[in-house]
């Protein structure tokens, strides 16, 4: 049961997702350890995380392929809880995390996340990009915090370019096992064979340690208990669904398929408190490793479910091993994780697109680097909003056009159909007066909820109690998925027709 659930979307990529989860596992290594030292945790305290977190979320989760486990994003936030109260606090604001994710999953809010607008996911993703390129640097200063220089800087320059070259390159040559995966051991196998003098996993942190155990976190259960983790439990849990969802979206973008929000939202809440119950620090969805297991070829659950289970046997049984990776391979894999994550086309548009969107998208990305993601996205969606409500101030309008030998009748609907204005989407239509055939165009429109569906479909069914034909055209294929009564009535053309997501229930 539990490896039908695991391998149900992707029955016949058994070797990728394996091949793929391997090499996850290899770079989740570092990282866990690195957030679990900002925490100021026991690293096992990290791993721990990201091994159930990631195998929880991979068998539930809406969105397979999608990598979860500890973050720095969730680690700067309890830092100051430990610091004050103790890790077991910390456990208790993490299973009170997870709670809150499921209540969030549950009254199905999932499905908000896809009316952030572009500039802020584009924001966001640049971000990310920078924010993980930047966490890079600080493995090239010492333990006393200097900068290394000479023989040292040498050496993590050459394994950092070896590992980005093969990265590169190999797919040229052969997709049969990841590059990712062959540079991580090639880098290892260099810098072990020339008795390379280089920083390693095992220089962080030991990785090894037992299987985690049930405990119930050793704190009061009081009101003043729940006083000092709700705070923290109420950020940690938003911070995480909207790593979480926005990640999921970017997913969704590389694969071309859809994920569902509510149901990811659910598993990263059964993730979070499982965690808290067995000394994990939480986590939630990650950027970088979610783009290393795509473009390592992961597609299924079985992609998740292996990263998850050989960071366990590491743990448990081959952390010597583990300990011997050069932390400049690992680096090298980050950075090509930077330059595949950053959209680069960024550039080209800021003279394209309104200036409205280029600051939003610019300020997104600042507040990213430089506070932390809920902030930079919550600012991102208000400066949107009220640049939507500035720019649709207006009610929608149509321009009608009458083609007198033909007698068809088209209307050219201009500005975005949302909850707000279908009262005033029916005004625009006459149904009684129309000629037989009419035809909607939204190439200028864009339907944007559950509503605006609901709006097409009344519609429809307008038309059809007074026998005319109603043709619909240049409809998203989400918008169409939706549509009940005017389903059948729209015209699709592949080339021309939009892709643009809806916030709706049944899609998330």
């Amino acid at each position: 049961m539990l490896f039908s659930l695991i391998n149900k979307y992707a029955p016949n990529n058994t070797k990728n997702d394996f091949l793929s989860g391997l090499t996850v596992a290899l770079a989740l290594v570092p990282e866990a350890v690195a957030f679990a030292l900002v925490a100021q945790v026991h690293p096992l305290v990290g791993l721990y995380a990201a091994f159930m977190v990631g195998m929880i979320t991979s068998v539930l989760g809406g969105r397979p392929g999608m990598i979860s486990g500890a973050t720095g994003a969730l680690a700067v936030v309890m830092v100051a809880l430990v610091v004050e109260h103790g890790v077991q606090y910390l456990f208790a604001a993490v299973i009170l995390m997870g709670i809150l994710q499921i209540t969030f999953g549950l009254f199905k809010l999932g499905k908000f996340i896809r009316l952030v607008p572009h500039p802020v996911f584009l924001g966001f993703v640049n971000g990310l990009a920078m924010v993980i390129f930047l966490a890079q640097l600080g493995h090239f200063k010492t333990a006393e915090g200097a900068w290394i220089n000479n023989d040292a800087l040498m050496i993590m320059g050459g394994l950092i370019l070896l590992t980005m070259a093969i990265i590169h390159y190999l797919p040229k040559i052969t997709t049969a096992i990841p590059s990712t995966l062959v540079a991580i051991i090639t880098g290892s196998i260099v810098a072990i064979v020339f008795n390379l003098d280089t920083k390693t996993v095992g220089d962080m942190a030991s990785i090894s340690g037992d299987l985690p155990s049930f405990a119930i976190p050793n704190v009061p259960f009081t009101l003043e208990t729940l006083y000092i983790i709700l705070p923290y439990s109420i950020i940690l849990a938003l911070i995480g669904l909207i790593e979480s969802l926005l990640t999921l979206n970017l997913v969704d973008e590389l694969t071309d398929t859809i994920g569902k929000p509510n149901k990811e939202s659910l598993a990263q809440g059964v993730a979070n408190t499982v965690t808290g119950f067995f000394g994990g620090m939480g986590g939630c969805a990650m950027v970088g490793q979610s783009i290393i297991n795509i473009k390592s070829g992961g597609r299924g659950r079985l992609s998740g479910f292996v990263a998850g289970a050989f960071l366990l046997s590491f743990i448990l049984l081959f952390s010597q091993y583990i300990e011997q990776i050069p932390i400049a391979v690992l680096v090298g894999v980050m950075f090509i994780v930077v330059i595949g994550t950053f959209e680069w086309c960024s550039f080209r548009l800021i003279s394209r697109v309104p200036l409205a969107d280029s600051f939003v998208g610019i300020s997104v990305a600042v507040i990213t680097v430089f506070t932390d993601l809920a902030i930079a996205v919550i600012v991102g969606v208000l400066m949107s909003a009220i640049v939507f409500a500035w720019q649709h101030a207006k009610q929608i309008h149509a321009k009608k056009i009458m083609d007198e030998v033909s007698e068809i009748k088209t209307y050219q609907i201009n500005g975005a159909l949302f909850f707000a204005n279908t009262h005033n989407f029916q005004e625009l239509f006459t149904p009684k007066d129309d000629p037989e055939n009419v035809f909607v165009d939204f190439e200028n429109s864009q339907v944007m909820d559950h509503s605006a569906i609901q709006a097409i479909d009344k519609l429809a069914e307008r038309y059809k109690k007074v026998g005319k034909t109603l043709h619909l055209k240049h409809l998203s294929a989400e918008c169409k998925l939706l549509l009940k009564t005017a389903r059948g009535l729209v015209e699709v053309n592949v080339l021309e027709d939009p892709k643009y997501h809806v916030a709706d229930d049944k899609l998330a």
